[in-house]
């Protein structure tokens, strides 16, 4: 799958680029099929190592797609290009919307072939944590950033070591709707943080958890690892386990 991103070059002229995804990776379930998670690797990574992870948990009733960003320019590197599922320059800075859209829309369309009997979930690290939790707004209210349909129906998410990407325009859009504010209620969102993680600092994951608690998500788990860095370590991985468990009903 691919789709155009625009970017700026000389003058005011707006040039289309064609941004291809990498290959995605599935994890099969070893016993009966009652869940499907997409699984977002983080910046400059691919589904591949997610799914060697993934293949290990005591979670035989799901599915694991892991699919790999498309290669682009990232401002936070000085434009040096990676995989990547948006650009971003600074945590705090406006985020590609436009590449955020891509990357969620891309994400749907893996999950929108799944069975009607099946729950659906998304999670992340980094980068890929950030495109979970935009994938929650768009869920909430319905629509993408770009407005056109948001197609699926979310029953979990998951953030590792990540940031909330444009929260700035997310109460404002759950608030003016009942409908946006029902189906907030009801997704439930588990975020973990490193209080050592130097790349993405854990007040971003306290930010993230407070914006989505304000916005109108009241079913947010934080949990903050002492000694904990920019990685995942078992303990963590654990908890996300007994967590979907609960949340999935298996």
């Amino acid at each position: 799958m691919s789709y155009s991103n625009s970017s700026t070059g000389s003058g005011s002229r707006v040039a289309k680029r064609t941004l291809e995804f990498g290959r995605t990776y599935v994890v099969k379930p070893k016993a009966k099929h009652q869940a499907t998670i997409v699984w977002l690797h983080g910046i400059g990574d691919t589904g591949s190592s997610c799914s060697q992870m993934l293949e290990t948990l005591p979670l035989p009733n799901i599915k694991w797609i892991c699919p790999t960003a498309p290669t682009r320019p990232v401002a936070m590197f000085c434009g040096f290009p990676c995989n990547a599922w948006f650009d971003v320059s600074e945590f705090d800075d406006p985020d590609d919307l436009e590449g955020l859209d891509g990357s969620a829309a891309h994400i749907a369309n893996l999950l929108s072939a799944e069975p009607a009997d099946v729950k659906l979930g998304i999670g992340g690290f980094n980068m890929g944590a950030a495109t979970a939790l935009y994938s929650a707004s768009c869920y909430s209210h319905g629509r993408f950033g770009n407005g056109s349909p948001y197609p699926i129906n979310l029953k979990a998410i998951v953030g590792l070591s990540g940031w909330f990407p444009s929260s700035g325009i997310l109460r404002n859009k759950i608030h003016a709707s009942n409908e946006a504010a029902r189906r907030a209620a009801a997704l439930p969102i588990l975020l973990c943080h490193g209080k050592c993680d130097d790349v993405v600092p854990s007040k971003y994951g306290n930010k993230s958890a407070q914006t989505l608690s304000q916005a109108g998500f009241p079913c947010v788990t934080l949990k903050i690892y002492d000694g904990l860095g920019h990685y995942i370590v078992p303990k963590e991985m654990e908890d996300v386990c007994n967590w979907l468990k609960a949340i999935m009903g298996f």
